[in-house]
Parts: C-alpha cells; structure tokens; sequence
C-alpha cells in the first residue's frame, strides 16, 4: 500500500530536522539557496566590470599589465607603467570619483565592507539600505580599476548581503533570520569571486566575532548559498583557481616546525603593523585633513600613486605578484619592500575613504613577508627547509588569521584558492599562533566583539525566566 502523500512529507520533514535542527536554520534553506543564485551572479557581474574597467584604465592607459594568477589565460603579456605622471593622476581621479559618489549617495558604503555587514549583524538587525549594494560595486570597481590597493570580498560581500536583507523584508522574516540571511548572502559573494565556497561560507560565521566564537546558526545556511553561488559563477567564468602551486608543494616534516614557529611570530608582528598604520593613518592624518569628506579619497589616491612611482606592484589586487612569489621569481629585497609598501598603500587607499576589501591586501602582505622569509632560510639553513616557496601561502593564511581574527577561514580559504591541501599542518600552527599571539583589539574589522554574550543581537538569550 502507498502511504500518502502528506505522511511522506512528514517523514521528510522530520528527516531533515533531525539533521539541520530546522528550528534554528532549517527554514532558510530555499531561502539561503536563492540568496546563493542572485550573489554568484552578482560576483559574475562585478567580476567582469572590474577586469574591464582596470583592462582599460590601468592597461591603456597607464600601461600598467600586471602578471596573470592562477589558472587565468595570458592575455597580455605584462608591463610596468610607460607614463609615471599617470601614476598620480588616475589614482587620484579614481579617488575623487569614488568620494563624490559614497558620500553623496550612501556613506555607510566607504572603506572595507565586511565592517558593515558585521555592525548590521550585530546592531542593525541585519538591515542594509537597498542602495548601498550598487554604491558600494561602483565605487569599488572605480577604486580598484585606477590602481587602488583593495580587495575584491568587501563589494562583492556586500551585494549578496544587500540582497539576503531585501528578501528577507519582502519575506517579513523576523529580526534574526533577517541577520542569517544576510549572512548568507555574503558567503555566497566571497565563496563564488574567490572560487572558494568551503571558505566563503565559514567567514562570514567566524569573523562576526574577535576570539574564537562562532554564529553556528549560520553555518549550514552559509554553505547552501556558497556552494549556490560558487556553481552560479563557475559556470559563466570556469573552475579554476586563484592562484596556482607547483605540484608536490607540500609540508617538509618537524624539522620545518621551528622556523614556522618563529614565522608565526614574525606574522603577528606584522600583522600589529599593518593594523596600527591601517586605523593611524585613519585616525591621525585623514580625519583630522581640514577638507571635504568626498576629497579625502582623492588624497588617498595622490599618496598611493606616489608610493607607486616606484612600487607599481603594490596597485590593486595584486594576485599576479603573489603567483610570482608562489613561483620564487621575485627576489628577497623586493618582496620586503613590497610586504611593508603594500601595508601604506592599503591604508592610504581604504582608510582614506576609498571602497574596496582589506582580504586581498593582507594576502599580498602575507605572501610577500613568506616568500621572504623562505628565501633567507634557504641561505642562512641550506637544505633545511624541503619547499621555501611554501612560506608564502603559509603567510598569506597566518597574517590574515591574526588581523581578521578568523584563524579557520584562513587555512580553509587559502588551500581552496590554491588547490593545495598539503600545507594544512604549517597552516594551522601559524594561524593558532598568530591569533593567539594578536590581541583581539588588533583586527581589521572594528564592528567585531568578543563572543555570542557580547553582541545585542543575542542579548537576552540563555536568561531564565
């Protein structure tokens, strides 16, 4: 006899929460997965724009072709910058431009904006305004596109969250599944741009908080719509990776655990610098600057042009110049110059007011501190160490894990964007340590706070009646 057709439903029901616990975030799992499907094609959009934009503005005209990454064709061979007056002017047309649309039209969407969504977690109820999601990718694209040193997760972040709050308006969700969905929202932008969907959809649990707490009622939701959106934006632009690593690449054994001991040390430190430039240059140079909110950026952006004069690769993303430290084409000098050049052009280009992630920057600077400190063990310790090129992926998780605070995400999100999973064992020593050695007042993202009994958004849970 067939059973009916409602007491299958039932069974069904009862199947998937006894496994997601639908009472906390089973019901935001079509939800999640449609959240997933608007952010991959968000990524695609922006992803587009931006590799057109920059083409034409750093490639034809500065002449300025940075080497490819990962597993992207050669479309261009690469070139430095043929006009160095150019390197004044378009960073700083990009800044001005930048200013007078943020702050004309949503001056919530200036800086890094993962910052955002985690103040909108915790204090907002996980409202964003509809207009930010499109202020903020233009602005980005005009930030990144004329040389500015930012990432791509904080625009893209933001589209997919944009969207998870709007859905859930329209839906009339309550207060907290509005803040889940725009988590997830979020995930699947930096899990589909960054070809990572593991990654992507731990961040945006992990970073919400400064130690080692975590949003798990987002969990499941963010993987459903990270995975959604990866398979979204795989299919318009392919696979691939990110960055691409020699094969056999891998973990030279305990006699290698000493020098990565000393180099989580070494991230950490840096990782304090890059803080400390990142929120002084904020604080005491443009804030107090006696100009107009919508100038500032401009600023930022004659300073970044300056340093570029004679640092080019410290322009935009920079993926290019991490794939060539992966490679060991880049030489020890250069890579420390780059690593302590990259930190003051990221603070004059976000702190300043420009739009744009921290993520891609703090893994340039990662990389850059690895690869040097690879090739100096190489020969100080010749034979020691079995890979020194290894360094530089180890660095592009550690420095992340410590000024993010989200020590998961980084070895998770690193292995994803290289297709290597044979360093997780450095991997997660110098992110542990170096979250360790960091106190949680040293993070990127200030909207952050110390656990679950910190954030309003859960005030009041676990009291008695």
């Amino acid at each position: 006899m067939i059973p009916p057709r409602s007491s299958v439903l039932k069974r069904i029901r009862d199947y998937l929460a006894a496994i997601f616990d639908t009472q906390s975030s089973g019901r935001l799992l079509i939800y999640s997965a449609l959240v997933g499907v608007v952010a991959g094609l968000g990524a695609a959009f922006f992803y587009y724009g931006l590799q057109q934009f920059q083409a034409v503005v750093l490639g034809d005209i500065v002449g300025y072709i940075p080497p490819t990454a990962g597993t992207d064709a050669i479309s261009r061979p690469p070139q430095m910058p043929t006009q160095w007056w150019l390197l004044l002017l378009v960073p700083s047309l990009g800044g001005l431009a930048c200013g007078a649309l943020v702050y004309t039209f949503a001056p919530e969407a200036e800086g890094h904006g993962t910052d955002a969504i985690v103040r909108s977690f915790h204090r907002l109820n996980g409202k964003i305004r509809a207009r930010v999601p499109f202020v903020k990718t233009i602005a980005s694209i005009i930030t990144i596109g004329t040389g500015g040193s930012a990432g791509r997760e904080g625009p893209i972040a933001q589209i997919g969250a944009g969207f998870g709050s709007f859905l859930a308006d329209r839906l009339k969700l309550s207060d907290r599944d509005r803040r889940l969905l725009m988590l997830s929202g979020a995930a699947g932008g930096i899990g589909a741009i960054f070809r990572a969907p593991l990654g992507g959809g731990l961040f945006l649990s992990e970073v919400l908080y400064g130690s080692t707490a975590m949003e798990t009622a987002a969990v499941i939701p963010n993987f459903i719509a990270s995975i959604t959106a990866y398979m979204v934006f795989t299919q318009i632009f392919g696979a691939g990776l990110a960055l691409d690593t020699p094969a056999g690449m891998e973990f030279g054994g305990a006699m290698e655990l000493p020098f990565y001991l000393v180099f989580a040390i070494l991230c950490a430190l840096v990782g304090y610098l890059y803080v400390l430039v990142f929120y002084g240059t904020r604080n005491r140079l443009f804030r107090p600057l006696p100009i107009p909110l919508i100038l500032k950026p401009a600023v930022g952006g004659l300073m970044l042009g300056v340093l570029a004069i004679w640092l080019p690769q410290i322009l935009a993303g920079g993926y290019g110049w991490i794939q060539m430290a992966i490679d060991g084409k880049l030489a020890l000098g250069l890579m420390l110059v780059l690593c302590l050049g990259k930190i003051f052009a990221t603070a004059f280009t976000i702190s300043s007011g420009g739009s744009g992630g921290v993520f891609a920057p703090s893994l340039f600077i990662g990389a850059m501190l690895g690869g040097a400190f690879g090739l100096a063990c190489e020969q100080f310790f010749p034979g020691t160490i079995k890979h020194p090129e290894a360094f530089v992926l180890v660095g592009m998780g550690g420095v992340f894990a410590g000024v993010a605070r989200v020590p998961l995400t980084a070895m998770l999100m690193v292995s994803e964007m290289t297709g290597n999973y044979n360093l997780l064992v450095p991997l997660m020593l110098v992110c542990i340590i170096n979250m360790a050695v960091l106190a949680p007042r040293w993070s990127l993202y200030e909207q952050q706070v110390l656990g679950l009994a910190d954030s309003p958004a859960h005030q009041g849970e676990g009291e008695t009646a």
